[in-house]
């Protein structure tokens, strides 16, 4: 038997607080300097770089192992650059163009920049198989709707993140693609057989594993052919049973937000942490609006009430926190590792360069990531179409759905702004249902705005809003001259010029507003990735 007074700091050990503010609050501290094994940091938690490497420091001078976890996509699910959109061009846009040597150098340039910060665990890559294209919550965030696809770009994710030594995390097991519900705010149901998901759901996973992640997320996600009761994250028979013996993961289990309705509306946020922890878990992801002391107090008190009761084995919550301890130490070692490498190429000269840019670019951020961006933008147009580049100033319309909660209300987003900056005298204006949904002609706001001006129609997800396609239909019937962008899923292809970018990132809107401008853009000249 443990004495009693260690259990309070095992149980800190497991736990992944959010937080707010841009310094470590006093709480925060306190509780490092007791145990607490890692921290998750949001856009509420990021300004610049510069700041988050000082915070960073704060929390390792009170706890040198702190795994400091962010949920950075590099796609529409930004944190690191929630405040301007992200430079990088996200999944379904390196889906688009399938070149995973592309993938994994752009993963890596994402490293290296979390790294550089403090970063040591990133909340992805998105592992899921998008199949669903009605899915409200996964869609641009996941490679794409073929398995194999999706496959080899997780695992080249993988391995350009850890490479720069920050954790790579495949979520959401056993896979969010193939669902109509939001898990933020419900249970959604996997309905498929084992075999069918073997042959989707888990290709990635299996390739995420063979790629050594080093951590996965779980889903809140209801999978009758494993567990007809209870979710993922609180089931044993998938995340003891298939996770870990069937597929052989041997890293960090770590739950998606635990203050998340899929788990939290039946259990609480108590339940669903010991259940998680019993399950097979080893750190518990809070977020939301749960980032306070008293949370983190209440679920630490229920670990080890839960572990005096014998509910949760004493030895269930020390092999978590063994697992906790050992991607700490793994981030620590690959960091030094890491930093001494790049320490001795700068002695030696080495050219800093990738896809054929400089490293750095004041205008643009990550090159990597742009020039990445500019790969993945479709055109599709007819003979009777508009002819790019445009003659003239432009209109752009934006049409700005509901937002998915896991993209930050903050984020940028759209054509508008990069439009004007490469043509001066560009307008814009965005439109959201409760604007267009009632009118009798939703199309004439629009075209009222336009005059006789080149006009750029800018949608999210056409297939999934009723309200954007009707307005679309309208304003295209009066203009077919118009050029329709599609920054989410291109289901529904429309207009006599269409500019795919497979995402909605600040880079994916740069690119098409590129290809609308006319900007001669260098050829990059593509660098093998390094062994």
């Amino acid at each position: 038997m443990s004495i009693h007074g260690e259990l309070p700091e095992l149980a800190a050990a497991v736990l992944q607080p959010g937080f707010v503010g841009t310094t470590a609050p006093d709480w925060v501290r306190r509780w490092l300097g007791a145990g607490l094994g890692g921290v998750a940091l949001f856009a509420r938690n990021v300004e610049s770089p510069v700041q988050v490497a000082a915070l960073t420091a704060q929390l390792r001078s009170e706890n040198p192992d702190v795994i400091v976890a962010i949920d950075e996509e590099a796609g529409d699910v930004t944190r690191f650059e929630s405040r301007h959109g992200s430079s990088r061009p996200g999944n379904l846009a390196l889906g688009a163009v399938d070149d995973a040597e592309l993938t994994e150098l752009v993963a890596r340039d994402l490293g290296r920049e979390l790294a550089d910060a403090g970063i040591t665990l990133d909340y992805a890559p998105d592992a899921d198989v998008n199949s669903n294209p009605g899915n409200p919550v996964i869609g641009v965030r996941a490679f794409g709707a073929e398995p194999h696809l999706v496959a080899r770009h997780t695992s080249a994710f993988i391995r350009g993140l850890q490479s720069a030594g920050v954790a790579g995390c495949a979520k959401h097991f056993p896979g969010h693609g193939d669902t109509a519900v939001d898990s933020h705010h419900d249970v959604p149901v996997i309905d498929r057989s084992e075999a069918e998901l073997a042959a989707c759901e888990l290709v990635p996973f299996r390739a995420a594993i063979a790629a050594g992640a080093r951590a996965v997320m779980t889903g809140h996600l209801l999978v009758p052919a494993w567990d007809r009761d209870l979710p993922a994250t609180l089931s044993p028979r998938i995340l003891t049973g298939l996770l870990r013996e069937e597929l052989g993961f041997d890293g960090l289990i770590v739950t998606d937000g635990i203050e998340m309705q899929g788990v939290r509306r039946r259990f609480g946020l108590e339940g669903a942490t010991v259940r998680a922890l019993a399950a097979g878990v080893d750190a518990i992801c809070v977020g939301g609006d749960h980032a306070d002391e008293q949370t983190a107090i209440r679920l630490r008190d229920a670990i080890v009430a839960a572990v005096r009761s014998g509910e949760l084995p004493e030895a269930r919550l020390r092999d978590a926190v063994a697992r906790v301890r050992a991607l700490a130490a793994w981030t620590t070692r690959t960091q030094v590792a890491t930093g001494a490498r790049a320490i001795a190429d700068a002695a030696a000269g080495a050219e800093v360069a990738v896809l054929g840019f400089p490293a750095a670019d004041a205008l643009l951020g990550s090159t990597v990531g742009f020039a990445a961006a500019r790969r993945a933008v479709r055109v599709t147009s007819t003979a009777a179409g508009p002819v790019l580049p445009v003659s003239g100033v432009p209109h752009v319309v934006e049409f700005a759905p509901p937002r998915n909660i896991a993209i930050g209300s903050e984020t940028p987003w759209g054509v508008g702004d990069p439009l004007a900056e490469l043509l001066p005298g560009t307008t814009a204006v965005r439109f959201e249902a409760e604007d267009l949904e009632p009118l009798a002609d939703p199309s004439a706001p629009v075209l009222a705005g336009a005059g006789e001006r080149p006009l750029v129609l800018v949608v999210r997800d056409v297939h999934r809003h009723p309200w954007i396609e009707r307005t679309l239909a309208g304003v295209l019937a009066a203009r077919p001259d118009a050029i329709v962008v599609e920054m989410g899923i291109p289901v529904t292809v429309t207009g006599g010029v269409h500019i795919a970018t497979h995402g909605a990132t600040r880079a994916l809107g740069r690119a098409a507003a590129e290809i609308i401008a006319g900007v001669d853009v260098p050829e990059p000249a593509p660098q093998p990735v390094a062994a």
